[in-house]
């Protein structure tokens, strides 16, 4: 994407991308729900590329960097996958909101792997800001009664697979964001690892018992807006970051859970109780204090 574009306004496009990725939750469940989980989840990943392609262009291999290309591409496939089956294999709409809350412990786990993996340091502030993420997730799982591990436990065991896949993935994002900045030499392979997500999913889809997929004029809407809105969200923010306010821009990404739970509720016409927004604000306060944290901070031998 080549614009040119004053600082204010590539924040605003930053700033536009974490309202879309607020909105992929509730869109990516809905279009599951249409046209199953690993098929709806290969339709929206091939919408999706082909956006990507439109916006970016089609990536140029020779000028990534090889290490890049590896393991950028098998962390980010893997993350997309594990997000996308989790919620598509949630066993209600109230549950994958409750799994897009536990994706979105990756904001904290990347301090931790970035202190870890990078010899990022940190105030003292990290460790409450840690805490009080795990505390946020314990809250939302364990249920209108707050706190509790057991009734977060039963929840867990209730379906394995999903809650399995969404912690799984926040893991693998929190290492792709500390180790491809590495290797990424400032490319963006975004649209090349869409295409590969869409391939790895479609082979699943053959090799599975799905039925087949039925084309009706609001679903198929639904896909396009889908695959479009992740396609814009990842174009837009490299725009932001490279063009604008980094600091304004890091700060509203930590809020995206607040954004994608509120936008589930209303996509999905779920009613979220008390105790799952006092997790929600748990695990958003949690984050920023872990970014707060490291602000300022020099990674150690750099």
């Amino acid at each position: 994407m080549q614009l040119s574009l004053g600082r204010n306004s590539a924040t605003f496009l930053g700033l536009l991308a974490v309202l879309l990725w607020g909105t992929v939750v509730g869109l990516i469940r809905s279009v599951s729900e249409s046209f199953g989980p690993v098929g709806g989840a290969a339709l929206i990943y091939t919408a999706g590329s082909a956006f990507l392609v439109l916006l970016l262009g089609f990536p140029k291999l020779r000028t990534f960097p090889r290490s890049y290309l590896i393991v950028g591409s098998l962390l980010f496939v893997a993350y997309e996958i594990c997000l996308s089956l989790s919620l598509g294999f949630a066993a209600n709409r109230g549950q994958a909101i409750e799994l897009g809350m536990v994706n979105y412990l990756w904001p904290c786990l990347t301090v931790i792997l970035a202190m870890v993996i990078n010899g990022q340091r940190a105030s003292a502030w990290v460790v409450p800001g840690i805490l009080l993420s795990l505390c946020g997730i314990v809250w939302v799982l364990g249920g209108s009664g707050g706190l509790s591990w057991e009734r977060t436990s039963a929840n867990v065991a209730s379906n394995p697979l999903s809650y399995g896949l969404a912690f799984s993935g926040a893991i693998i994002w929190a290492v792709y964001c500390n180790v491809t900045t590495r290797f990424a030499d400032g490319k963006n392979g975004v649209a090349l690892f869409f295409m590969l997500t869409a391939a790895a999913l479609w082979l699943k889809y053959f090799l599975s018992a799905e039925p087949a997929f039925v084309f009706a004029w609001p679903a198929t809407l639904e896909l396009l807006v889908t695959g479009g809105a992740m396609a814009a969200g990842y174009a837009l923010w490299n725009v932001g970051i490279l063009k604008g306010n980094l600091t304004l821009l890091a700060t509203a990404s930590y809020f995206t859970p607040v954004f994608a739970t509120f936008f589930a509720a209303l996509w999905l016409s779920t009613r979220l109780t008390a105790s799952f927004w006092q997790g929600v604000a748990m695990v958003t306060t949690g984050s920023l204090l872990c970014w707060a944290a490291t602000r300022g901070k020099a990674a150690r031998g750099g």
